[in-house]
């Protein structure tokens, strides 16, 4: 007997997930200097983190030795005003991912479903498989979420819908009136999940937080690790009714928000300069690779985030020819997008030697 067939079957089925690759990983397979390699993979903040969350993660080093705020009082407390809604309806994760796991923990099991769409972020399905539940993929025309079709594809054994707002891979948004004609239709059963790790780079912004305020069955997901240049401390959070919130605390380890990621992200929501300039650094780059794009008249899809999704007709190739060059982008062969590559945005000299590479291997 194998200790595989003792264990939870859905685990067998799952795929794990597979990040961008790393720069120190590139390096020690390549024989090349780190320094020397530039990544354009996981959309992450080229400007790096806050000054003023790097002096708050300083700070809470001397207190590595003592647990932190199991509750996450300062950074709840502050991001409930910023939005406005209550301290009950925050709820902190292990980056937002954690978010979804927290979700999944509260509504999925085998005979239950979760919605989203086609060209969604995988994560939503690895965990639908986890739970056992069924994964239903809506078509989306354009690489835009048809939240019509979502809504029509609710059935009683729905539990969860993911829309990911502006969308990853893809880079695509839906504007208000398709949320509030969605939430609208949304049954009691179901939980709808705007995803919204890229919102601050969205000059007029939908919002869905005047649902939660409403007291609708829906969930908003924001993340510190892209604007705000903290992936690495894994801190993110959810916006839901009091009801849905009480259930993810839940389901939530105790302390799954560590000390100096609460610090670094409370300070970095006092750094209103930085978000412009990394906001500003980030149109600048997209008008470039889009613009380039345009130029040599490559299909790519518009991107409201800090990301372009191109066809290069082969992603696979031209994530490994660049790979060489040590520029890391993300091939979407996983994403059912085998000619397309994702590239993320980065300072404007990485943006140019990505291109340059880009353009050598094409013209090849």
């Amino acid at each position: 007997m194998s200790i595989e067939s003792a264990s939870n079957q859905w685990v067998c089925d799952l795929v794990a997930y597979e990040p961008g690759k790393p720069i120190e990983e590139t390096a020690r397979e390549l024989g090349l200097a780190p320094e020397e390699i530039i990544k354009l993979a996981s959309n992450e903040n080229p400007l790096g983190p806050s000054p003023l969350a790097k002096e708050a993660m300083r700070a809470e080093i001397e207190k590595a030795h003592l647990y932190p705020d199991g509750g996450g009082y300062k950074l709840r407390s502050a991001l409930a005003e910023k939005h406005g809604v209550a301290f009950e309806n925050v709820i902190l994760g292990n980056g937002s991912n954690e978010i979804i796991e927290l979700l999944c923990h509260s509504f999925l099991k085998p005979g239950v479903a979760l919605i989203a769409a086609e060209h969604a972020f995988v994560v939503y399905k690895l965990m639908a498989t986890l739970f056992g539940a069924d994964y239903k993929e809506v078509p989306d025309p354009g690489f835009v979420h048809d939240l019509e079709g979502m809504a029509d594809a609710i059935t009683p054994e729905t539990r969860l819908v993911f829309i990911a707002n502006p969308n990853n891979p893809t880079g695509t948004l839906v504007g208000q009136e398709e949320i509030d004609r969605f939430v609208e239709r949304l049954p009691e059963h179901v939980v709808a999940v705007f995803d919204e790790a890229y919102f601050e780079f969205l000059p007029d912004a939908p919002d869905a937080i005047k649902h939660v305020k409403a007291g609708k069955n829906v969930v908003v997901m924001r993340t510190f690790s892209k604007a705000q240049g903290l992936s690495a401390l894994r801190i993110g959070y959810g916006l839901a009714s009091a009801p849905i919130a009480g259930l993810l605390n839940r389901a939530r380890q105790p302390f799954n928000a560590n000390a100096m990621a609460q610090a670094a992200a409370l300070a970095s929501m006092q750094d209103e300069d930085h978000i412009a300039a990394t906001v500003e650094n980030n149109r600048i780059g997209i008008e470039f690779f889009q613009g380039a794009f345009a130029e040599r008249g490559w299909e790519f899809v518009p991107s409201a985030a800090n990301f372009v999704l191109v066809n290069v007709g082969d992603g696979d190739r031209v994530f490994g020819e660049l790979l060489k060059k040590g520029v890391i982008v993300r091939a979407m062969r996983g994403y059912q997008l085998p000619d397309w590559v994702r590239i993320s945005v980065g300072t404007p000299s990485q943006n140019e030697r990505c291109l340059e590479e880009l353009d050598a291997i094409l013209a090849s």
